[in-house]
């Protein structure tokens, strides 16, 4: 009985030393040449350096997008009872005219606002005409009609709360919101 026990442990023996794996070597590989390293070494040396240089020009892109979107939402004031673009305002609405033209799958919606001052009707007649002079500029710029739509809050919306100058000034404006489409293509003077 005991010569079975044996046979069989013999046996087991044998078949576990023939599967048993050969454990890798730790240090080169005797086989490799050094010119396969040195290659491998610029090939990882180049790989990073793409990588590195994609990930900053993701990083590039996507702060240019966010100066985009802040240019386009950038609010615009106007004097007293007036639709007129101050010329700091043209310069504003001529950078987002070219965000624009650039995205032609882009809306954007102009908002127009007044102070408190005047009738609610006279307000909203105002602010009209504030968001469709801000439409107008933009089109005489090259941007299609159908990019931009208008639409008046008068003294319904105030920015700023208060019956004195600072506060009429704050509430006299225009604002822009994005209502469709991506910045996809920032223009270069923007970058």
């Amino acid at each position: 009985m005991t010569f079975r026990y044996l046979g069989v442990f013999f046996v087991l023996v044998l078949v576990l030393a023939g599967c048993r794996r050969e454990a890798p070597a730790d240090g080169p590989d005797p086989d490799a040449t050094p010119a396969a390293d040195a290659d491998a070494d610029a090939q990882a040396r180049a790989d990073a350096a793409a990588a590195e240089r994609a990930a900053m020009e993701r990083r590039e892109r996507e702060e240019a997008t966010a100066t985009a979107r802040d240019i386009l939402e950038r609010i615009v004031y106007f004097e007293f009872d007036s639709e007129r673009l101050s010329g700091e305002a043209q310069e504003d609405m001529r950078m987002k005219a070219e965000i624009l033209r650039a995205n032609p799958g882009l809306r954007i919606r102009v908002e127009g606002h007044a102070d408190e001052r005047g009738s609610t009707e006279y307000n909203l007649a105002l602010g009209q005409r504030r968001a469709e002079s801000i439409r107008t500029f933009l089109t005489n710029f090259g941007v299609s009609s159908g990019q931009i739509s208008t639409l008046s809050y008068g003294k319904e919306r105030p920015r700023a709360q208060g019956s004195n100058e600072r506060a009429w000034a704050e509430n006299r404006r225009a604002e822009f919101v994005v209502t469709a489409g991506e910045i996809s293509t920032v223009p270069s003077g923007l970058r």
